[in-house]
């Protein structure tokens, strides 16, 4: 039998040690990665910017009567059901004729935001300034001439500009009735026939358009009621040819901050003059390359079977990327799809994220990434500028480390995206892993009602807004195991002792050591 004996390490041993080790390749620890698998939920999420919408309208008449303020325990209720946005219409009846806006009514229109961001909702917003009454509509109308359109625009710029975080998108609206576009006193040369649209026309109306780009942030687009309307605005031919490009996405170019609006969706072959091109499908063909990458939404307004039932609808929200729709008009178009039909399109419109994996990877040389594959079930991507971060927690601190390709806007419809993060620069510790999408406005950027949710079963925090992981993260040397320091092999060295002079310089050392302290045999 034989036993162990420890001796003093000498100061030079251990400065033999050091010396060793410096000089001496590091051996490098073996890498390791652990994959996580994730379950894909069914259920109809309340997350931002996407979805079925409810309608609100609020008018202020030349009595200032008719302004109904938002109630924020409604929009809550909303929420409930799984909705996140409203349309809001502004009809400005008693300005029509004044390019003055009273300072009574800015102020209600930005409480009705200040409400809105309360109750976690947001608001696709349009001003227009009368509906229209009893068929047939006959002129005049009752809209405003271009220059108080523009005086009108100019004096909610600061409205909009600072309540941004909760306005995803503006329609044009505006001009004619219901800020469509079409039965206008002024937007064309006869209103009794207001089909024929001049050129001169086409350039007030681009005034219009370009006039809320330049009120809008450059991070939110204007909707449009026509495609024809963004064609000649910005120049273009229809037909894909025309639409917009890989390359212009995404910037702040005008071609890619206008979207489009339909609120006639699959009442007629044209959609009720929606569809203007000759033949309709050169517009087809426009709205589907264009829809890829600028916001779709509106409404129907028609049973026109077979078109409007759920077969042929589901397959045109899916080929023209809408990311929301009117959940209480045309009613009886909505029925006629089911529950089935109607669940689906909740969870379908817009996007919609499912972690598939996640996979954290540790390389020989101790480099760390994180890397999570995220499929889009949706019918269209984010709009607006959305990242995603991982966040670390542990006994170390909070971290947030974006994504590499982690802007969702660029993960579209049908296809799975693969976001890594590196690790570099994080303190030595262990941590919990989770993937947040949080608000990109600051105003809202901490508040969870406006992050995105994952499809994912058990991931979820809602008092967070983070998604979580279901991995740990370790950085740095490993973790001395539970009952003490180890023991190094065949030298009775207790681990410890040798962190003083060598910690992270590797086993080659040990050549040095086993010098130092070669094992005393008993006799």
């Amino acid at each position: 039998m034989k036993s162990r004996s420890t001796l003093p390490l000498t100061a030079a041993a251990v400065a033999g040690l050091v010396a060793l080790g410096a000089a001496a390749p590091a051996v490098a620890a073996p890498a390791t990665s652990t994959t996580v698998t994730y379950e894909a939920s069914d259920a109809i999420i309340a997350n931002p910017q996407r979805g079925f919408y409810h309608h609100t309208e609020t008018h202020y008449r030349a009595d200032n009567s008719g302004y109904v303020p938002l109630d924020q325990a409604t929009l809550e209720g909303f929420r409930e059901e799984g909705i996140t946005q409203i349309l809001r219409v502004f009809y400005l009846e008693k300005f029509a004729a004044t390019p003055t806006l009273d300072p009574e009514f800015l102020a209600l229109v930005q409480a009705d935001y200040d409400t809105a961001r309360a109750a976690g909702v947001s608001v696709i917003t349009r001003f227009a300034y009368v509906q229209g009454g009893a068929w047939p509509y006959e002129p005049p109308y009752g809209d405003a001439p271009l220059e108080v359109v523009l005086a009108h625009i100019e004096q909610l710029t600061p409205i909009l500009r600072a309540n941004s975080d909760v306005i995803p998108v503006v329609q044009n609206g505006f001009i004619g009735l219901w800020g469509e576009g079409y039965y206008t006193d002024h937007f064309v040369a006869d209103p009794a026939n207001p089909g024929v649209v001049t050129d001169e026309d086409w350039a007030n109306r681009a005034a219009v358009v370009q006039a809320l780009l330049d009120a809008l942030p450059t991070d939110r687009s204007v909707q449009v009621r026509t495609m024809l309307t963004k064609q000649r605005t910005l120049d273009v031919p229809t037909g894909a040819e025309g639409a917009i490009d890989p390359a212009q996405a995404y910037t702040e170019s005008d071609i890619a901050r206008i979207g489009h609006h339909n609120d006639c969706l699959l009442a007629a072959p044209d959609d009720w003059g929606t569809f203007l091109s000759d033949p309709i499908e050169l517009d087809q063909q426009y709205l589907e390359a264009d829809s890829l990458y600028v916001p779709v939404g509106g409404e129907t307004c028609n049973v026109n079977p077979p078109r409007s039932e759920w077969p042929s609808a589901s397959a045109e929200l899916a080929r023209y990327h809408y990311s929301y729709l009117n959940r209480d008009y045309n009613q009886d178009v909505l029925d006629s799809w089911g529950q089935a039909g109607i669940d689906e399109t909740a969870m379908r419109l817009g996007y919609r994220f499912v972690a598939t994996s996640s996979t954290v990877q540790a390389d020989a040389a101790g480099a760390t990434t994180v890397s999570v594959d995220v499929r889009n079930d949706g019918w269209a991507a984010p709009y607006t500028p959305r990242s995603a971060y991982l966040v670390l927690e542990g006994a170390a601190g909070r971290f947030e480390v974006p994504f590499s390709n982690g802007d969702a806007r660029t993960w579209l419809p049908g296809t799975t995206s693969t976001i890594t993060a590196s690790l570099d620069g994080i303190p030595a510790g262990t941590y919990t892993a989770s993937l947040a999408l949080p608000s990109a406005d600051e105003a809202t950027a901490d508040d969870p009602r406006f992050a995105i949710q994952l499809a994912n079963v058990g991931t979820w925090d809602a008092a967070t807004g983070l998604n979580a992981l279901q991995q740990t993260v370790t950085i740095g040397t490993a973790a001395v195991p539970a009952g003490g320091a180890p023991t190094l092999p065949e030298t009775g060295v207790d681990g410890s002792a040798v962190a003083l002079g060598v910690v992270g310089l590797g086993v080659l050392a040990l050549g040095a050591l086993l010098v130092a302290r070669r094992p005393q045999r008993a006799r």
